[in-house]
């Protein structure tokens, strides 16, 4: 529950119901990030590509405001000043350590009032359609944004965060020992890629659907794993400059990397660091925070390469049996954790060797990485696509890029 409210700004027994609710979940996931910084390390490390946490904290409350209670309702800002701190538009990303910002305390008076409004703007009524588009874009942006939150506490080493949507049996599922790594078929043929008219929320970089040719091609049925990415290092990938494009192997070079940014050697053996804690390497694990420079070494090291958009928007979304395309997967059913793993359940990621129910074969692997709240996949000419905040789409692709501190876990395909 978001702390500070009334029973009456959570009852919601109107149409406005699952928009209403959506926001405040987006709401309390961020807070339970939040929590477990100290007031020291709010304003974090300077770093490419980082962000202080106290600038993340106050941009949701803004974003929401502005286009919530100012544009949809014509008001004026709760907060003088707050657009010349929070306006990533119009504000360089370089300022962002050296504002004067509003205390800890006041910045999370002012975004609860916010939310306080914005709930109470449509509570009991029926939304227009236009309040549908941004209360949904309100909180896929602040989804990203606890994305984002995340990545810096990883990134820092900061300690793991505790949030009550944890599921322990999730967490830990079921492996199953006989499964094989394996490719699947996808016939290719005519596809309409991006967004078809009458989708009830479409970003604009997914419009619209249009008709591509895609070849026939065979995609792995699961993301590249930690053991798969192991070999590739201990057969000295980051030393061979044969597998690394020129932007990559000054990349590599200028950074000193030898493996991957969380990985740490103990003698014989791999360790992962996750947020503060180091752990053995989960071999079964996709492997995650490899930059695109990485992914696209691996794959040549393996023989194989990423899969274009089309080829993964293919793969992760076409019936079979149909020839149509699927919203999701497994259908046009709405996601569950029974089709899909939610990392803010996990605190984690899902296992390659898990089973995925819902998924035709040729939906497989990518069933499996669609439904973990990061973008699971780096194809190779666009940026990526992920089910739970595709408002990440437009900033990942130069992030992959150029800072290895964020998720990305691998789809490679067989190269025919």
């Amino acid at each position: 529950m978001v702390r500070g409210y009334t029973s009456r700004g959570l009852i919601m027994r109107t149409a406005a119901e699952d928009l209403l609710r959506t926001l405040v979940d987006a709401r309390n996931v961020e807070l339970e990030l939040l929590d477990g910084l100290a007031d020291s390390q709010m304003l974090g490390e300077k770093g490419h590509f980082l962000e202080p946490p106290i600038w993340e904290m106050g941009h949701v409350g803004w974003f929401q405001e502005y286009w919530l209670l100012r544009h949809l309702g014509g008001a004026q800002t709760i907060l003088p000043g707050s657009d010349a701190i929070y306006d990533s538009f119009n504000v360089s990303y370089r300022l962002r350590w050296d504002h004067s910002y509003p205390s800890r305390r006041e910045s999370l008076k002012y975004i609860s009032e916010v939310l306080e409004r914005s709930i109470g703007r449509i509570d009991g009524r029926q939304p227009t359609d236009a309040e549908r588009y941004f209360y949904t874009l309100a909180a896929l942006h602040e989804h990203m944004h606890a994305e984002n939150l995340t990545l810096i506490q990883q990134t820092l080493g900061y300690p793991q965060p505790r949030l009550s949507s944890f599921d322990n049996a999730a967490a830990n599922p079921p492996v199953d020992g006989a499964y094989q790594p394996h490719d699947v078929e996808v016939p290719g043929g005519t596809f309409m890629l991006g967004a078809a008219h009458g989708e009830p929320f479409v970003f604009d970089n997914e419009k619209w659907a249009h008709p591509v040719v895609v070849k026939p091609f065979r995609i792995a049925s699961t993301p590249v794993t930690n053991s798969q990415f192991q070999a590739f290092v201990d057969d000295g990938g980051y030393g061979r400059r044969e597998l690394w494009g020129a932007r990559g192997w000054d990349w590599r070079r200028r950074a000193g990397l030898t493996h991957l940014l969380f990985w740490v050697r103990d003698g014989a053996r791999w360790l992962e660091r996750s947020f503060d804690q180091l752990a053995a390497l989960r071999p079964w694990h996709p492997v995650a925070c490899v930059s695109w420079y990485e992914a696209e070494a691996f794959c040549k090291w393996a023989r194989r390469r990423l899969p274009t958009e089309a080829e993964w928007e293919m793969a992760a979304s076409l019936d079979p049996t149909t020839g149509q395309k699927r919203r999701f997967p497994w259908g046009d059913g709405p996601p569950t954790r029974e089709f899909l793993y939610v990392e803010d359940c996990t605190e984690g990621i899902a296992l390659a060797a898990e089973s995925l129910e819902g998924s035709d074969p040729i939906n497989l692997g990518a069933g499996r990485v669609a439904g973990e709240a990061e973008p699971g996949w780096l194809p190779s000419n666009t940026a990526p696509w992920s089910v739970r905040s595709p408002w990440a789409s437009w900033m990942l692709l130069w992030l992959r890029r150029h800072f290895p501190g964020g998720k990305l876990r691998m789809l490679a395909t067989r190269v025919s």
